[in-house]
């Protein structure tokens, strides 16, 4: 959950480094540091707090060299300080090092490094390893070699950048269980967690897969196996992401930025999987054993893509969160069984764990993905991209929207494979699901109202989100966007579970979002606000049908739709509020206090 970026060229080294550390800071933002390189002597610069006020306090741009690597930390092994920042070095001062992961049998192999007389400055796990290839490199004189030697002896996940004084012309970057990429340019390379870090310089990357490490100078870069250092034959893949798409475009924060970027990124959710979407519907159409896996917002999208095969394809979908799949799970995996793994990054490790567990039990993996080339794609053995571009605000919106239109076609496309749906109400459906960026767009325009809203609610301590039916995920979404950048105490639940215990918590004033769509299940819904109301909660209800004017203190007016594409459309105005009850409350929305954007570890 950390970030790393590295560069050898003919620039200053450090601005390149600055410049993608900001861009990696979703990643982590509790101290940063970088390790330049001149004239065989290395120049560290490192410290608690965010890269704007690091840059500036340790003179980040002032260092001199053309080669270096940056780090931006989200700590996991040792408290957030100056001397836990990355980077770490060994005794020598030879050797420095970034690292994103945790070393799972650090503690066993630092206590034989003390017994052989290195000496620890810091609490990080990190700092082990740099010792470990000093140690290596006094019975083998290949630094190469060396490297190779100290990792096999690490149990755990690892993302590297490690520069070495008696080498000048070279940086090394490892992957194992952690995000890594390489930056191709000419006359200079990089490497980083995420492309966004070097999107100014050079859209074309070859990505790492686990147990591979890369050599590169300025002029070249070679991959390698970790476990025997033959070379590995990668491909260049060109990125089609512009810098701009991975830059604010002038709005205040990233978040709001890429709430408004939703109509685009659904249409090319839609556009990007016209033409593989039926192909894949009849690779998965077999399969009665269906399994979704997810995390986080991931996971409200597996259980909006549960109700979508539910109606449509009528298969009976297991939704599991991928934490708890590969313990709950592993004895009723098999081949017979179908997998649906839903990550924005393609690097969750929960996420990734559960794969891997499918396809050890010999299981059909199909990943949802927005991040081309991310390790989830690598395991897969089908991948639906969500085309949703670079996301750099921690808490998810376009990248869940995209996620659903990605599930909404899967689900169309199944059920015509299968021929368990009316082949006119499909037809009318998929029109309507390519009408969904105009709607999205409408509801955009609810913002100045949201925000209006969100003045008189930004001192309550409580919410409440309801729905029913298909609308449950999108209470469960819209109560963890609130939970996750507002830092406001939110519950999301079916309305129908209000009378089993949670309506002894509503009094008066209680803020109560109700997901109320026209449907099979409104006149139910209606029902519950009343129980709500009843009790003096505050009604804010979401929906297109009048008789909500007389239970709603507040009615966000919503497009009429069919209900089954709703969760796409009424997940907005939740974003927005969330996104001006943080910015009210003095939060940074783009940054939410103890959280990552990509969890890379278990």
């Amino acid at each position: 959950m950390c970030g790393i970026i590295g560069y050898i060229g003919e620039r200053q080294a450090c601005q390149v480094i600055v410049k993608g550390l900001k861009r990696l800071e979703y990643r982590g933002y509790d101290s940063a540091g970088i390790v330049t390189e001149e004239n065989g002597a290395l120049h560290i610069r490192k410290g608690a707090g965010k890269i704007d006020e690091l840059t500036e306090k340790l003179g980040l741009l002032e260092m001199p060299g053309k080669r270096g690597i940056g780090h931006t930390r989200w700590a996991t092994h040792g408290v957030p300080n100056d001397v836990n920042a990355h980077p770490q070095t060994d005794c020598s001062g030879k050797i420095a090092l970034v690292h994103n992961g945790i070393i799972e049998n650090y503690g066993e192999i630092k206590e034989e490094l003390l017994k052989r007389g290195h000496v620890f400055k810091s609490d990080t796990d990190t700092e082990v390893i740099a010792h470990l290839i000093e140690e290596e490199l006094k019975t083998v004189g290949n630094f190469e070699e060396a490297l190779r030697k100290a990792l096999s002896r690490l149990k755990g996940s690892f993302a590297l950048g490690i520069i070495y004084t008696e080498e000048p012309d070279r940086l090394y970057f490892v992957r194992n269980e952690s995000p890594l990429v390489l930056g191709i340019g000419e006359g200079e390379n990089f490497a980083a967690s995420d492309v966004p870090a070097f999107l100014e310089y050079t859209n074309r990357a070859v990505f790492l897969d686990d147990g591979e490490y890369a050599v590169i100078t300025k002029d070249s870069y070679v991959v390698k196996k970790l476990s025997t250092g033959e070379v590995v034959d990668k491909p260049v893949q060109e990125i089609g992401w512009t810098l701009e798409m991975a830059e604010k475009a002038g709005y205040e924060h990233f978040m709001l930025k890429e709430i408004y970027e939703q109509p685009r990124a659904i249409r090319d959710a839609i556009h990007g999987n016209a033409e593989v979407i039926e192909n894949v519907a009849k690779e998965i159409a077999k399969y009665d054993k269906i399994f979704f896996v997810a995390m986080g917002t991931s996971y409200h999208a597996a259980l909006v893509g549960k109700y979508l095969l539910q109606r449509l394809a009528k298969k009976v979908p297991i939704v599991e969160e991928a934490s708890e799949f590969r313990y709950e799970m592993e004895d009723l995996i098999d081949e017979d069984t179908l997998v649906i793994a839903i990550t924005q990054s393609g690097e969750t490790a929960d996420t990734l764990a559960a794969m891997k567990l499918a396809k050890r039990k010999g299981a059909k993996v199909l990943a949802i993905v927005n991040v081309v080339g991310s390790m989830a794609t690598r395991i897969a053995d089908l991948t639906l991209y969500t085309h949703a571009g670079p996301e750099i605000g921690v808490a998810a919106t376009k990248t869940y929207t995209t996620q659903l239109t990605v599930l909404t076609m899967l689900a169309i496309a199944l059920a015509r494979t299968l021929g368990t749906a009316d082949e006119e109400y499909l037809r009318q459906l998929e029109e309507n699901l390519n009408r969904i960026p105009e709607l999205v767009e409408k509801v955009l325009k609810h913002d100045g109202a949201l925000r209006e809203l969100a003045e008189g609610l930004k001192e309550k301590r409580d919410f409440f989100y309801i729905g029913r039916s298909i609308g449950v995920p999108t209470a469960l979404e819209g109560a963890l966007k609130l939970k996750e950048i507002s830092y406001i105490h939110a519950e999301g639940l079916s309305a129908g579970e209000l009378k089993h215990g949670p309506l002894a918590l509503l009094e008066e004033g209680v803020p109560v979002v109700a997901i109320a769509p026209s449907g099979k299940t409104f006149d139910k819904m209606l029902s519950n606000i009343e129980e709500a109301k009843a009790r003096g909660a505050y009604i804010i209800a979401l929906g297109d049908n009048e008789s909500l004017k007389r239970v709603s203190d507040v009615l966000i007016e919503m497009p009429p739709m069919d209900e089954l594409l709703t969760p796409i459309v009424y997940v907005v105005p939740l974003q927005i509020l969330a996104y001006h009850l943080a910015v009210l409350r003095g939060n940074d929305p783009d940054k939410p206090r103890n959280l990552a954007k990509s969890v890379t570890v278990e």
